[in-house]
């Protein structure tokens, strides 16, 4: 029974070895489409303009109520610095998406006149 022992462990472990790579190429993404590109892109942009301009009204709102009138000044403020977050943010989402489009190699599709 003991020389059975070893046997059972290599062959547990080859079953292991083959359903680990079964599930590596299940977790690989593909790489990111034009429109999940653009609608990213967007979606950072605009949350970045709704904060800032929300934040300014709302202190705009707070100084009103206790008596100090600044009417536009936080929403303007606010809203240029929720552009600049915005644009920051574009700009670190451009620059992750370029290295995950470049870990992945070009697919060449090969024409009919090729074959």
């Amino acid at each position: 029974m003991a020389a059975q022992e070893p046997e059972n462990l290599r062959e547990l472990g080859e079953r292991l070895d083959d359903a680990q790579k079964r599930n590596a190429k299940r977790d690989v993404r593909p790489p990111p489409t034009q429109l999940g590109i653009a609608s990213r892109f967007a979606t950072e942009l605009v949350a970045a303009l709704l904060v800032g301009g929300a934040l300014g009204w709302g202190l705009d709102w707070l100084f009103g109520f206790f008596g100090i009138h600044t009417r536009p000044l936080f929403i303007v403020v606010f809203f240029v610095l929720g552009a600049a977050a915005g644009i920051r943010n574009v700009m670190r989402a451009a620059t992750e998406l370029n290295a995950e489009i470049a870990a992945h190699p070009a697919t060449s599709a090969k024409d009919d006149k090729e074959t």
